[in-house]
């Protein structure tokens, strides 16, 4: 039976006022609305609160502390694809889409951004003052979520995280590695290449996605990928918030999942391979596309705050490489299926990385499956360093117990 969320609704009311929304509601309807994936968009919470200032949001969360059976979820821009991570049945979402300020200082040498704000907002404000920020390379990303979960950007070979502050496939992935593992790296060179496979044509197309943060359109490191025969080309000279105004994909269902590897043409080689072999006879009702999308770790972008930061990335074990796995699909019925799958072919890829010896312990977290632990690959010192700053200023486990989206310290 469904647990009676009306008090701690009601409660939230009386500190906040209309902002807090109903179902039924045209505040409730935006957000819900507003989720990039269909699983989180299709859960209905109790209530949505919306703040406007910090204070709100302290007031908020503790008086969901105070009454200890009110659920709840957080969302900024709400871009993750799991159900659950920013919106919750049965219980409060909090939406901090209004907090999303962005200032700078008097000589706009530091930038002072809301969580609730998106990245294409950012990066609108500041093109106008000739400034830019490692942030996300998705317009649509919200700056909250990103930033907790370390944040990858074009600018992090120079940078380090965001929280720091029908083609030839042999060729390109030699290509790509080549590009990540150059010595010395080419901090200003931001590359993916992404392996689109389409289930219903079984097609695979190739994109790469090279980003360069100096305005030359030919610049050396690309000149063995610019060299192979394409399809189209847009290089331009650009501002980042055009690059990050992407096309807003149709809500589908979604998910990811992600491995570190070191640099290796023949794993990429493999994962295709692997990729091919297990995906081309998975079919399900609808449409169905699965993204293996790889993009360099250098060792230089992991020495970027591995002091600062707990993510526990080490540049000493050398040049590396993330892969995003991803899918959408239509069908909600075929989701079971479709995690399987996904949950599948990352263990057949894991096995082959660690075969060749090439698999890395690091698990991003902003790419990370429901089923992943990315909070334990930061190492013991810093899960147990997060833990002791959870007892600290988290004393009653409220983010723990009552926030069931998301990973968790025993995570």
């Amino acid at each position: 039976m469904a647990q009676d969320l009306a008090p701690c609704c009601a409660q939230l009311s009386a500190i906040i006022g209309l902002d807090v929304a109903l179902p039924n509601s045209s505040l409730y309807a935006a957000t819900e609305t507003a989720y990039w994936s269909i699983q989180e968009g299709s859960l209905a919470p109790s209530c949505i609160a919306k703040p406007s200032s910090s204070e709100h949001v302290a007031s908020i969360i503790a008086s969901i502390a105070n009454q200890h059976d009110c659920p709840f979820a957080i969302k900024s821009q709400g871009h993750a694809p799991a159900a659950g991570f920013a919106n919750i049945n049965n219980g409060i979402t909090i939406d901090l889409t209004a907090l999303n300020a962005i200032t700078t200082n008097k000589d706009a040498s530091v930038a002072h951004i809301g969580t609730g704000a998106s990245w294409l907002d950012v990066y609108a404000h500041l093109d106008t003052l000739n400034k830019t920020v490692a942030g996300g390379r998705n317009g649509g990303v919200g700056v909250g979520g990103l930033t907790l979960g370390g944040g990858i950007s074009y600018f992090s070979p120079q940078a380090g995280f965001t929280c720091d502050t029908a083609i030839n496939f042999e060729i390109v992935f030699a290509a790509f590695a080549k590009i990540a593992a150059a010595k010395p790296y080419d901090v200003h060179a931001s590359i993916t290449t992404s392996a689109i496979f389409n289930a219903v044509t079984k097609a695979w197309t190739l994109l790469s996605a090279p980003i360069y943060t100096k305005p030359q359109t030919d610049p050396e490191v690309y000149s063995e990928l610019f060299a192979i025969p394409s399809i189209s080309n847009t290089v331009q000279i650009t501002q980042l918030h055009t690059l990050a105004n992407e096309t807003a994909m149709a809500q589908t269902n979604q998910l990811f999942s992600t491995g570190t590897y070191g640099v290796s043409a023949e794993l990429l080689d493999s994962i295709f391979d692997i990729c091919n072999e297990t995906l081309y006879d998975f079919n399900v009702t609808g449409s169905l596309q699965w993204i293996v999308t790889f993009e360099p770790f250098p060792a230089v972008f992991a020495a970027q705050g591995a002091h600062d930061n707990i993510l526990g990335t080490i540049p000493e074990v050398g040049d590396g490489m993330i892969l995003l796995f991803s899918a959408s699909w239509s069908d909600a019925a075929a989701s079971s299926l479709v995690h399987a799958k996904n949950k599948e072919v990352l263990r057949k890829i894991n096995a082959a990385a660690k075969h060749m010896g090439l698999l890395r312990s690091f698990v991003y977290a902003n790419y990370a499956g429901t089923f992943q632990k990315p909070i334990s690959s930061y190492g013991t010192q810093n899960s147990a360093f997060l833990c002791r700053v959870a007892l600290k200023y988290d004393p009653l486990a409220v983010f723990q117990r009552q926030l069931p989206g998301g990973f968790k310290l025993a995570d």
